[in-house]
């Protein structure tokens, strides 16, 4: 959670710097002390620290004294959001005070004034805390920390918004593809199971919901099969909520059924007799017990019914599986290219650069042949011709980070800009796997005032469209079903 915690501390200083200079406040502490020290010392204290932020977040990864760094400044900067936020009520307080002078409010108003902000030691806080900014600032140079010029952070419309990505797009799993539906169309395999449970195991980012859903829609399944529901049971595997979802992907939905029997006995009248397949994606955590439980309607299907499950836990397989698991592999060098090129190179041909041909596949080798890393990259650098560019993600340190199983994701969210890096990470408040709209997640930015307000006197909503596009352009959002998205890195 550190990525999240960084970026909402940008964001939080933008919010204090918009309330120091806000017409409440400064209408509150003209004339007095606070007035010098909130506009003269404060205000550029906070500036110069927001100036280095970016170049903190990088490299606060590889280096622990530039990540306490961090942690100090945002306990210095919670406390002045606390502080500005008993300002801003005694602002209120004496604009209430000033607005209504009728006899018994002049009687409310001598209670409220027993509350005095110098009296209660605000302005000593105050000298405390610009004291501690003052001091974490003064230690930017020994860490190395540099500013990003305005022009290099200047929010520019991407090249690519007009270009969506082809999420059919599957490189290197015909022959998976092919086992998989081998197996789907047999006799049942299992002796003592009516119904096959075919676990697709792998690691994070390997592409196993890819391969799963390339399999659930091919014509030939549909064929096969006369019922068909895909659910995602992420970190959620209780059995109330994992049949609900099923008979929500059915015809005639769960309907007011309320208790897990009424819900299995919906389940199990609505499978009866009839052949169906049931893709059980992304199985974190799931207890024998839950899934003898879960399982129970499955049994009134017709013979030769089929479940596949993907998990990135032999645990959970071995839990469900009535046939072995199929591993799966990483991709190809070859295959790999052949993803990121497709992100990457948009609106050119590779051939036409054979100095970033070289590097990207360089690039590419450093992804130890998963998809979702080539396909990540390949977005961050997308439009992008510059080979210093390319050459700086090629050698960054990301690589060599210990224990990280995809820092080439990593490495793509640290290249954000930052002002789609707040975006992104404010979708850190949704669960695992939710899917949202886009114009919902949008309202929610411009509620958070995570959206930066065009220069040109355009509409903010259009600006946060433009944000929305630029990082799902980057790989960063999942299509999924009914035209919404999921967040596919982000915790």
């Amino acid at each position: 959670m550190a990525m999240v915690a960084e970026a909402f501390l940008s964001a939080s200083i933008e919010v204090l710097l918009d309330r120091i200079v806000s017409a409440d406040v400064r209408g509150f502490i003209k004339g007095k002390k606070l007035e010098a020290m909130l506009l003269n010392k404060l205000k550029p204290t906070l500036m110069s620290v927001k100036a280095v932020l970016d170049d903190a977040e990088n490299k606060q990864i590889t280096n622990p004294n530039v990540k306490s760094w961090i942690d100090e400044l945002k306990d210095a900067v919670y406390d002045a959001e606390d502080l500005l936020d008993q300002i801003s009520t005694e602002a209120l307080r004496n604009k209430i005070e000033s607005e209504y002078q009728t006899t018994a409010m002049n009687q409310v108003s001598s209670i409220f004034s027993s509350f005095n902000p110098f009296k209660d030691g605000m302005q000593s806080k105050l000298e405390e805390i610009l004291g501690r900014i003052e001091y974490i600032v003064s230690q930017k140079d020994t860490l190395k920390l540099e500013g990003i010029s305005g022009a290099e952070k200047k929010y520019r419309r991407s090249r690519a918004t007009s270009s969506l990505v082809d999420e059919s797009g599957v490189y290197g799993r015909d022959g998976e593809k092919r086992d998989i539906m081998e197996l789907l169309h047999r006799q049942n395999l299992s002796a003592d199971d009516k119904v096959d449970v075919i676990p697709i195991v792998g690691m994070g980012g390997l592409g196993k919901t890819t391969l799963a859903r390339l399999i659930y829609n091919d014509q030939k399944v549909a064929e096969w099969f006369e019922l068909r529901a895909w659910v995602c049971v992420s970190e959620e595997s209780d059995p109330f909520k994992v049949t609900k979802a099923i008979l929500q992907e059915l015809p005639g939905g769960y309907g007011d059924s309320q208790s897990l029997n009424q819900l299995q006995l919906k389940l199990g009248h609505k499978l009866s007799g009839k052949k169906f397949l049931l893709v059980l994606d992304d199985v974190w955590n799931l207890r024998s017990a839950d899934w003898d439980e879960l399982r129970i309607p499955f049994s009134f299907g017709a013979q030769n019914s089929k479940i596949i499950v993907t998990t990135r836990h032999g645990s959970v397989a071995s839990i469900m599986k009535t046939v072995p698991s199929y591993p799966l592999q990483t991709l190809s060098n070859d295959d790999c290219w052949e993803l990121f090129a497709k992100h990457a190179f948009v609106g050119t041909i590779p051939s036409m650069h054979p100095d970033l041909m070289a590097i990207g596949k360089a690039i590419v080798k450093r992804c130890d042949g998963l998809p979702l890393a080539a396909k990540t990259l390949g977005g961050l650098l997308r439009c992008n011709l510059d080979a210093a560019k390319w050459n700086k993600i090629l050698h960054s340190n990301f690589w060599d980070l210990p224990n990280d199983i995809l820092p080439a994701l990593k490495l793509s969210y640290y290249y954000l800009p930052s002002h789609l890096k707040r975006c992104f990470v404010y979708c850190s408040i949704f669960p695992k796997d939710y899917e949202f709209g886009k114009e919902e997640l949008i309202q929610l930015w411009m509620a958070e005032g995570l959206l930066e307000l065009p220069n040109d006197h355009g509409d903010v909503e259009e600006r946060g469209d433009d944000y929305f596009e630029d990082i799902r352009l980057r790989s960063f959002f999942q299509q999924s079903n009914d035209w919404k998205v999921m967040v596919i890195l982000v915790k």
